[in-house]
């Protein structure tokens, strides 16, 4: 192995977590091939899919794996070459290491060891979705990749209902439409939902539509299940008005009862929507 990060500019014993491109090579950074020049060697999810990009820009340096399965066993790996003074960089298949990918847990090991962890920013599936989204909600939530099962995907769903803001996640294409059936069956239908499939590749799509409709729509073409996936979600719509008796009853069983129990008895004693009563009651913990 070489011993180049000085010469490159790059600092020694320190591990830069760099973003690649989602599809488009175009999309690197100057500082990402900087580094992944001057770095003594690259750690990556798949050693093929890197290497056709370090290839692509002339770029030699050596690579080794670090995926879910050894990335405890890489990390040690890691703090190894670190110790030795390697300048290392750390690259996922696309987009930002370590956000719903490979490399939390190394980063984590390598922080804790006392080494430094520098970010090299580019790429991100999910903020390039949410950019050309047209959503206006002035907050999200990015949750990643929802439960594979239907009934834990179901609840998580559920509880992130209630939360006022946009909701943002990936998708694998042979769960796109279960879980887009989910997403229309556990939220209210006047949201609406963003497709983007495939971004900044070839058959790149952005699709936004109400989320009632989106399963119909998923299903009339086999091309819009084809490819990678972030789902962006609307925030709820405004809760209604709440009138001052249930305001009352809430604030009453709110004394006695944790939340979820008084909110869903004020909205059986008043007839009140459950989701203003939500609302009104995390106003009222926050404001005490």
């Amino acid at each position: 192995m070489r011993h180049q990060g000085t010469g490159a500019g790059l600092k020694t014993a320190a591990l830069y977590v760099v973003a690649t491109p989602l599809g488009n090579l175009g999309d690197i950074g100057a500082r990402a091939l900087e580094v992944l020049r001057g770095a003594d060697a690259v750690a990556c999810e798949d050693t093929r899919h890197t290497r056709h990009l370090l290839d692509h820009f002339g770029i030699r340096a050596e690579t080794f794996s670090l995926h879910e399965h050894n990335e405890a066993a890489t990390a040690e790996r890691l703090l190894r070459l670190l110790r030795e003074g390697r300048t290392l960089a750390l690259v996922s298949d696309a987009g930002t290491p370590a956000v719903s990918d490979p490399g939390a847990r190394a980063v984590a090991a390598v922080r804790a060891a006392g080494f430094a962890v520098i970010p090299v920013p580019g790429p991100n599936a999910a903020i390039a979705a949410l950019s050309a989204s047209g959503l206006t909600d002035p907050h999200f939530l990015f949750y990643g990749f929802l439960p594979a099962k239907e009934a834990a995907r179901r609840k998580a769903i559920a509880g992130l209902k209630p939360l006022p803001c946009a909701l943002v996640f990936y998708e694998a294409p042979h769960r796109i439409e279960e879980t887009v059936a989910d997403l229309a069956a556990e939220l209210e239908p006047e949201r609406t939902l963003v497709i983007a499939r495939e971004l900044t590749k070839l058959f790149e799509s952005i699709a936004s539509l109400p989320l009632a409709e989106a399963p119909a729509w998923l299903g009339a073409d086999a091309d819009r299940r084809r490819g990678e996936f972030v789902l962006a979600v609307s925030a709820p719509p405004p809760a209604e008005g709440l009138g001052p008796e249930a305001a009352r009853v809430l604030a009453l069983l709110l004394a006695e009862l944790p939340l979820k129990q008084a909110v869903k008895l004020a909205a059986e004693i008043s007839g009140a929507s459950k989701n203003a009563l939500y609302d009104l009651a995390l106003e009222k913990k926050r404001e005490s």
